[in-house]
């Protein structure tokens, strides 16, 4: 079994809710999927929300390995994805990797642009989009307590100061694709609109939109067909 963390933003319902429909239409394993909901964490997520802060799940993402009990391996992602693969060969790198406390796509690149969605500031940091998909080992992350989430900087946080980097594996590219700031790959496994998803108008003829609208068409066709 597989846990799988979403971040959900009220903005981006529609994203959290296809994501999780495109994970478990592909999957070969038993996979559970939860939403990291700022309404849900009250009394464990205190901080008030920062200015460079685009997402509501900005920094709760952090608290998946306490919210796992700090068990077994955990999947973070961001909720402006699309699964395109067998989420199973993602568990079969983690199975390999016993040693590290997360796995994570090593992008290297600085943001073409300077505005994101909703107008929101592009923020540039190092390891910039290597939090959008975490696959934790859970019992070495227990630096993340939600008392650390909550009073470290988002920087710390996001450039993973809260573990060694020997202990930060490599994911595949593959699996956390940059549309927009990569070119069109047919082989990508997750592709991720990091810019804005096809969900908000300019971002509708976006690489993968049209895989994007036709998982949300066959989620829309499953909910309409369950009796009332």
């Amino acid at each position: 079994m597989l846990q799988v963390y979403i971040g959900y933003d009220p903005r981006e319902a529609v994203a959290f809710h296809t994501l999780a429909h495109s994970i478990q239409r592909r999957s070969s394993i038993p996979v559970t999927i939860a939403p990291v909901m700022q309404s849900q964490l009250k009394g464990i997520y205190t901080r008030p929300r920062g200015s460079t802060e685009s997402t509501e799940f900005s920094l709760t993402r952090f608290l998946v390995p306490a919210l796992s009990g700090y068990r077994g391996w955990s999947l973070f992602m961001d909720c402006d994805m699309l699964c395109r693969a067998d989420i199973a060969e993602l568990a079969a790198l983690a199975d390999a990797s016993e040693d590290k406390a997360v796995l994570v796509c090593q992008h290297d690149y600085v943001p073409r642009t300077a505005r994101k969605f909703l107008d929101q500031v592009q923020t540039k940091y190092p390891r910039k989009n290597w939090s959008s998909v975490m696959l934790f080992n859970n019992a070495r992350c227990r630096a993340l307590t939600p008392e650390y989430v909550n009073g470290a900087s988002g920087l710390e946080l996001h450039r993973f100061a809260w573990t060694e980097d020997v202990a930060i594996g490599a994911l595949p590219l593959e699996w956390n694709w940059l549309v927009g700031e990569y070119a069109h790959n047919p082989a990508a496994k997750i592709a991720h609109y990091t810019l804005g998803g096809p969900y908000f108008s300019e971002y509708r003829n976006c690489d993968y939109a049209e895989e994007w609208f036709e998982e949300n068409r066959r989620l829309n066709f499953a909910a309409s067909r369950v009796p009332a």
